[in-house]
């Protein structure tokens, strides 16, 4: 991966200066940082999920029973999210989460591919505004937008974080 250091810390910073006390995720590497800061944090609770849907309904209850939270997952895992993604358009909570690409730049896995390209169109089709970066330096600035757009909103926002950025991922035999 060729991640730089700075953006997952200027991001976590966004996140708790919006209010966010809950990180809901499905382990993935792109993320990997952002989900150790949120564990080391003591006013931070962190959830792993075993799927991306279940973080869609824990933050709306966790909405309901006031607090904040943000969902991290993969693209592939945004095919699995569509149905629940009708949840916080319904209720009118807020929904925030930040997806880490694949199937696009470099990318070695050919099933990765029709769901890498498919993200932007399924999120935008459940009525998710989609905000995309591909610059370290632009993350955490787009990272408050959207937590920005959602909250004050209280709409659904996603960035997508792409794998040009992330640096896309080598099979490594061994």
């Amino acid at each position: 991966m060729n991640v730089s250091s700075d953006w997952p810390q200027e991001v976590f910073s966004v996140l708790i200066a919006q209010g966010i006390d809950l990180v809901a995720h499905v382990p993935d590497a792109g993320h990997t940082a952002l989900i150790h800061l949120a564990e080391e944090h003591d006013k931070v609770d962190v959830i792993t999920l075993t799927t991306e849907e279940e973080g869609v309904g824990l933050l709306c209850g966790a909405w309901a029973g006031g607090r904040k939270g943000v969902l991290l997952i993969q693209s592939s895992g945004v095919g699995n999210c569509i149905n629940a993604l009708a949840l916080p358009v319904i209720c009118r909570a807020p929904f925030l989460t930040i997806v880490s690409m694949r199937g696009e730049w470099g990318e070695f896995i050919p099933w990765q591919v029709p769901m890498g390209l498919a993200t932007p169109k399924v999120l935008g089709a459940m009525d998710v505004e989609v905000f995309r970066v591909s610059e370290e330096q632009r993350v955490a600035d787009t990272v408050s937008a959207a937590g920005s757009f959602a909250f004050n909103t209280r709409r659904s926002a996603a960035v997508l974080l792409s794998q040009q950025m992330l640096g896309a991922k080598q099979f490594k035999e061994g």
